[in-house]
C-alpha cells in the first residue's frame, strides 16, 4: 500500500452538560475532542504536537448577520488551537458555513495527505450556542471566553464555498431560514406522492422514531429519549408547530455544547506514531457538490441532484454498491432531508440499516456546521467493533444546497486515493434545466410549495412559492388572517389557484 495512503486513526466527542456559568470556552471544547481523538488513537495529548495540517469548522455564531457574533471567542481559532495543542502546523486553515464542513474537511485533508502535502492532519469543531444563550439570558459574563491571540497573525484562511445560502429577494420572503425552507421541500414531497396531509405527518413520525431509538443509546446525545411516533408529531404545548408541517421534535437543536475531532495521517506517519493498524479506518470514496445555489432555481422541491451525483460517486471511487454498505448516517436537520436522502441514494424508507449511527441533529445534537463529525466519529468505532464492513456518511449545507459524502471501511483499499476534481460534477449539475425566476409577478398563479411558520402564539406568516401563468417560479406572502393561515395546515395548497400582486412592496397571493 502507498505510503501516502490517508487513514483516520483517531476519533473523539465531548457533550458539555454542566453549569453555563463554568462552561468550556469554544477553544477548549476543540482541544478536549482532539485529545480525545489521540487518545482513541493510542496515543498521548503530546502527539497532537505533529499535526501539520489544521482544519476547523466554522462556528455558526460567524455566520453573516449572527447576532451572537460580538459573544468573545477566538478570531482564528485553528491557531489559538495549535498554540494549546502545542503544533505549529504547515497549513492551516477555518471553514465556511454549512453541514457538509466535516465530510468535506476531510475529504480535503485526504487529499492533502494522498499527495504528500501533510503527513498528520486534525479535522476538528464545536458548537457552544447552549451555554451561550443559558449566560445571555441569565446575564453571566464571557470573560472566561476570551482569548489570548498573537495579533501579529493573519486571519486564517477560509475553506469552502462563501456564498450566503440565499438571494436578497428570497431573503424578503423568510427564505433565509432553515425552519421555513426545509418544510417547503416537505410539502411539495408529500404533495408529488399524493399523501394526505395526517397519513404523511404520521410517516414522519414512524420515520424518526427510530432515530430517537438511536439517541437513547448514544451517550453523546444532547436528548438522549426514545420517543413514539405520535409523540413526534403530535402538536403539544412543549411540541408546537415551528413551520409547517414540522413541530419542534422534528428540528434539528441548534444550542448545544458538543465538539468532535478526527485524526488523518498517512500511512507512513501512523505507522511511525505507532497506531495499531486495528485503530486505522480508511476513507474509501468520496464526493462534492452543490445543487442548484439558490432555493428559487431548483429544478424542483422534491429532489437533489447533488446528493445523488456525490453518493454515486463516493461509491463508485469505493468501489461497492449500495448492498456492501452496513452503516448509513444521512444528513438529518429536518425528515425530508432524509427521505430525499434516501430517494436519491436509491434506499427505501424502511431499510432495515437504518439512516442514522448517532441518533441525527434532532436528538444527538445538531451543533450547527459540525454534526458530521460526530457521524464520523461515531462510524470509526462501528466499523472498528466489526472490521470489513462499510459505512455511509452523507453531509448537507444550507437548503439542500452543499453535500459531502464519504464512504469508509477498516478493509484497506485496493487502490490510490484521488479524489475526483468537484467541479466535475458541479458542471453536470450547473448544466440542468431550471425554471425562470420573476421578483414581481402579477395575475394568475399557482402553488408550487408553501408553509406555515409559526411564533409561540401560533401561525403569523404564510410563504408560497408559486408559478404564474407563464410558468415563472416566484415567492409571495399569503394574506395573514386566522381562517387562511388554518387551512393551509388542514387543506393540500399544493396546485392550489389564485391571484398574484404586490401590496405594500411585497408579493401577496390570495388564493380562490
Amino acid at each position: 500500500m502507498d505510503e501516502r495512503t490517508p487513514v483516520l486513526i483517531g476519533a473523539g466527542q465531548f457533550t458539555y452538560r454542566g453549569d453555563p456559568a463554568s462552561s468550556p470556552s469554544p477553544t477548549t471544547l476543540l482541544k478536549i475532542a482532539a485529545e480525545r481523538a489521540a487518545t482513541d488513537a493510542g496515543l498521548g495529548a503530546d502527539a497532537l504536537a505533529r499535526a501539520d495540517a489544521v482544519a476547523v469548522a466554522g462556528y455558526s455564531i460567524d455566520a453573516a448577520g449572527s447576532k451572537q457574533g460580538a459573544i468573545p471567542h477566538s478570531s482564528n481559532p485553528p491557531a489559538q488551537l495549535s498554540a494549546m495543542l502545542g503544533a505549529a502546523p504547515r497549513w492551516a486553515a477555518y471553514s465556511e458555513m454549512g453541514g457538509n464542513t466535516p465530510q468535506y474537511m476531510i475529504n480535503v485533508l485526504a487529499e492533502r495527505i494522498a499527495r504528500g502535502e501533510t503527513g498528520v492532519a486534525l479535522a476538528v469543531g464545536c458548537e457552544f450556542l447552549g451555554s451561550t444563550m443559558k449566560r445571555l439570558a441569565r446575564g453571566l459574563p464571557f470573560d472566561d471566553w476570551a482569548a489570548v491571540e498573537d495579533e501579529s497573525l493573519d486571519p486564517p484562511p477560509r475553506i469552502g464555498d462563501p456564498r450566503p445560502g440565499n438571494s436578497p429577494y428570497e431573503a424578503r420572503y423568510g427564505l433565509n431560514r432553515p425552519i421555513n425552507v426545509y418544510p417547503l421541500f416537505e410539502n411539495a414531497l408529500r404533495a408529488r406522492d399524493g399523501r394526505s396531509i395526517a397519513d404523511h405527518q404520521a410517516r414522519l413520525g414512524r420515520l424518526f422514531s427510530r432515530f430517537t431509538e438511536v439517541a437513547a443509546g448514544n451517550p453523546e446525545a444532547w436528548f438522549p429519549i426514545r420517543r413514539t411516533p405520535e409523540e413526534l408529531v403530535t402538536v403539544t404545548e412543549k411540541n408546537r408547530m415551528i413551520g409547517f408541517p414540522y413541530p419542534k421534535l422534528l428540528n434539528a437543536i441548534m444550542e448545544v455544547d458538543q465538539s468532535a475531532a478526527v485524526i488523518l495521517a498517512s500511512v507512513k506517519a501512523a505507522r511511525e506514531l505507532g497506531v495499531p493498524e486495528d485503530r486505522w479506518v480508511y476513507l474509501h470514496g468520496c464526493a462534492d457538490a452543490n445543487d442548484l445555489w439558490h432555493v428559487l432555481e431548483r429544478r424542483d422541491f422534491h429532489s437533489s441532484p447533488a446528493m445523488r451525483l456525490t453518493g454515486r460517486r463516493a461509491l463508485e471511487m469505493a468501489g461497492v454498491g449500495l448492498d456492501r454498505i452496513d452503516h448509513i448516517d444521512l444528513y438529518s436537520c429536518f425528515p425530508v432531508a432524509v427521505e430525499i436522502g434516501a430517494e436519491e441514494l436509491g434506499l427505501p424508507l424502511d431499510d432495515p440499516r437504518g439512516f442514522t449511527v448517532t441518533g441525527g441533529l434532532p436528538y444527538m445534537g445538531g451543533p450547527g456546521n459540525n454534526y458530521p463529525m460526530h457521524s464520523v466519529a461515531t462510524m470509526m468505532g462501528l466499523l472498528r467493533a466489526k472490521s470489513g464492513t462499510y459505512g455511509l456518511v452523507t453531509a448537507n449545507g444550507w437548503y439542500l444546497t452543499k453535500q459531502s459524502t464519504g464512504v469508509y471501511s477498516t478493509t484497506p483499499p485496493s487502490r490510490p486515493f484521488e479524489r475526483q476534481d468537484p467541479a466535475v460534477i458541479q458542471r453536470e449539475i450547473d448544466a440542468m434545466p431550471h425554471p425562470e425566476v420573476v421578483e414581481t409577478p402579477e395575475g394568475r398563479a399557482v402553488v408550487e410549495t408553501y408553509t406555515v411558520v409559526h411564533k409561540r402564539e401560533g401561525p403569523f406568516l404564510g410563504i408560497v412559492v408559486g408559478r404564474d401563468a407563464n410558468g415563472r417560479r416566484f415567492a409571495a406572502h399569503t394574506p395573514a388572517d386566522p381562517a387562511t393561515l388554518a387551512g393551509m395546515e388542514t387543506q393540500e395548497q399544493v396546485g392550489r389557484t389564485g391571484t398574484v400582486g404586490q401590496k405594500e412592496g411585497r408579493n401577496l397571493f390570495t388564493p380562490d
